[in-house]
């Protein structure tokens, strides 16, 4: 454990720390008020709920020394502490004793490591605790200068203290949580964007360096088919070179459309046919098999009067490379998986329109890392992933990686519906 690091202690290592200051403050404090102040108090029974204290607090630090605490454990941690400061209030005065506010550090702890449930546990074993101090005190002594008001005051303010620390500790706890996650995931988006923005740049720097030795090839090309307009070889060049020009080409129409920055609305049919098309070109011997279930949906307008409109989404230029990237990697999935075969399938689902594309290859092996960041594998980075994931969140969508239960992987993408009845 790093000791003398607070800030970088997790909430089980900072448990045990207070516990072991606890524990030496406890056995100190009973040898001092014996031996020192010379009172009488019952040592023995002290001290072996101390040594039982030790014990406990030493098999667990054992346990979760290579281990991750859950909630459940830490929750069992502190009503262990509530039960040992109760048996030691029970041996030295019970509910008179100066100190049995202390009740009030297991909340405390809970407050700020636990959920609200667990919190209402912790909280209810403390009143509990308390209860059963001030119920297990004679009667002798509840009556001595008529100081039953005294204890049952007592008593109610601690439990008024309880419900504040419960209710106002607990909920500014979650709140600077949730602020620190919200930070945590900001500066995740911030990274992605330095990433994206970078290979953006680096795309367009090889892009533009590109142009001009493809357009030399291509003069060379034009002076070798007039003067060998026969050669198997010059005209094997054509195609590579025309496939070359039409990418700078389509580079050049995204760059422009990413300048204007002007999503348009598409039908779910047309982008779904635009997909098959694109499918067919790039990959002619794939056996690609869809399931679409109806890109309609009814219209109630309230009037016994009932029609269908088709699924209006928002899309722009990139849309379309982000699902060729999917299926691009699908293909290699499945080719690995010694398949030709992609199943495209998609439906309405909440308000939002599903696609889901799986392959028949091994699996993936990080599924919650790739889209999120580049992430090494054996074929790359994970940056098409990254790109599309990226370009369906822009368009108000998400993407989802998850492993098939028989074989293969599913990327399931989800494109939010516009309601458009006009």
């Amino acid at each position: 454990m790093k000791l003398f690091d607070v800030k970088e202690m997790t909430a089980i290592e900072r448990l045990f720390l207070l516990r072991s200051i606890a524990i030496a403050t406890q056995f100190t404090a009973v040898l001092a008020v014996y031996f020192v102040m010379s009172l009488q108090i019952s040592i023995y029974p002290l001290l072996l709920v101390i040594a039982v204290e030790t014990v406990f607090h030493l098999l667990s630090m054992l346990v979760y020394r290579d281990r991750k605490a859950t909630h459940a454990g830490i929750m069992v941690q502190l009503l262990a502490d509530v039960l040992f400061l109760t048996l030691l209030m029970s041996q030295s005065g019970g509910a008179t004793n100066a100190f049995v506010s202390l009740l009030l550090m297991p909340i405390v702890i809970a407050a700020v490591s636990l959920p609200a449930r667990l919190l209402g546990l912790i909280s209810l074993a403390a009143v509990l605790a308390y209860s059963a101090l001030l119920l297990q005190m004679p009667s002798s002594s509840m009556h001595q200068m008529d100081m039953s008001n005294h204890y049952i005051g007592m008593w109610a303010n601690f439990l008024l203290s309880v419900i504040v620390v419960t209710f106002v500790v607990g909920a500014m706890a979650r709140m600077i949580t949730k602020r620190e996650r919200a930070l945590a995931l900001g500066r995740e988006q911030q990274l992605r964007n330095e990433q994206l923005l970078a290979l953006g740049v680096a795309s367009a720097q090889v892009t533009h360096q590109l142009a001009t030795p493809l357009a030399n090839l291509q003069l060379l090309f034009d002076e070798l088919i007039e003067d060998y307009p026969k050669s198997e070889a010059v005209q094997a060049m054509r195609q590579p070179l025309l496939q070359c020009a039409d990418q700078l080409g389509y580079f050049r129409g995204l760059a422009c459309s990413i300048r204007t920055n002007q999503p348009e609305l598409i039908t779910a049919s047309e982008l779904l046919a635009q997909f098959q098309q694109a499918v067919q070109l790039n990959f002619p011997q794939l056996q690609f098999d869809t399931d679409i279930a109806a890109l309609h949906r009814p219209i109630n307008l309230g009037i016994n009067d009932e029609f269908s409109t088709e699924i209006l989404i928002q899309g722009d230029a990139m849309l379309l490379p982000a699902l060729l990237n999917l299926i691009q990697n699908s293909v290699k999935a499945s080719e690995q998986g010694r398949a030709q075969q992609v199943i495209l399938s998609a439906t309405c689902q909440n308000n939002s329109l599903v696609l889901s594309l799986r392959d028949f290859g091994s699996g993936i092996k990080q599924p919650d890392s790739l889209g999120a960041k580049l992430v090494q594998s054996d074929t790359g980075l994970g940056m098409a992933v990254l790109l599309s994931n990226s370009t369906f969140e822009r368009l108000g969508g998400s993407l989802t990686l998850s492993n098939h239960p028989q074989q293969g992987a599913i990327a399931c993408v989800r494109l939010p519906i516009i309601e458009n009845l006009s």
